[in-house]
């Protein structure tokens, strides 16, 4: 029941974002993380290097996980880049575990702000 709600909610949710961000082709599991992570940067109009968007994800990824006990905010750089500490090691998940957790976190995440239902 639990995955029968998971997977509903994360497709609602892909189609929500892609709509809205990607003139509706529909955006991947990395596109949404890296989405979140200019979410949680706070920086929608910057415009992106290479470097960065890998740094915007690896943001993502640490705000996705903190509440499970992953990470912790630590703090906000100068630039204005969040900082997190690893708390807690990652499980060693499958990639199919590892694509589950992630979009158990990021469904949880639209969840809290009310984005999805």
């Amino acid at each position: 029941m639990r995955d029968e709600v998971l997977k509903s909610r994360w497709e609602d949710l892909q189609t929500k974002l892609s709509n809205q961000f990607a003139d509706g082709e529909l955006m991947d599991l990395d596109a949404i993380i890296y989405l979140v992570g200019v979410q949680e940067l706070g920086q929608p109009q910057k415009k992106f290097k290479k470097d960065d968007k890998v740094n915007l994800m690896h943001i993502a990824i640490c705000r996705l996980l903190e509440p499970y006990g992953f990470y912790e905010f630590d703090f906000v750089d100068e630039d204005g880049w969040p900082h997190y500490e690893n708390i807690s090691k990652l499980p060693a998940l499958r990639p199919g575990e590892q694509s589950v957790l992630m979009k158990e976190a990021i469904v949880q995440y639209f969840l809290e702000r009310e984005y999805i239902e």
